[in-house]
């Protein structure tokens, strides 16, 4: 049986997904794993972009390469149970590390859908500037 499906979004996006290759899905469409990584790192992009211009910083380039492990929550079950968010941001200014590290943390509390899975997956954020 096919794992082949059409997400549709009330913007009118559709997107073509499936199930991981690993569980008989199609490797060239998103599959729900790939769906919820994406949704975190967008929303912690969004978050930054908002921080960094309310701080009247000039972001240049934002580039975020997240993962995801599977294995098993609590009761046992299949689950993601880790997601690593590794942005590169280049910024106009130099910051220091520390300075970088707050505002990311600052986007992450503010990450909506962070705050729908804090208490279900470990969420670790690694941001490097570029220079």
């Amino acid at each position: 049986m096919s794992r082949d499906h059409q997400l549709s979004f009330g913007s009118g996006q559709v997107v073509a997904g499936s199930a991981a290759p690993e569980y008989r899905g199609s490797q060239n469409r998103i599959n729900p794993e790939e769906s919820l990584v994406s949704a975190l790192a967008a929303c912690h992009m969004l978050s930054f972009l908002t921080i960094v211009e309310k701080k009247r910083l000039v972001l240049l380039r934002y580039r975020d390469r997240a993962t995801a492990e599977l294995g098993r929550n609590e009761e046992g079950q299949t689950a993601i149970t880790r997601i690593t968010l590794n942005p590169e941001v280049e910024l106009a200014a130099l910051l220091s590390e520390e300075e970088l590290a707050k505002l990311h943390a600052l986007a992450h509390k503010h990450c909506f859908i962070a705050n729908s899975l804090a208490k279900e997956i470990a969420i670790e954020i690694a941001p490097r500037q570029r220079r």
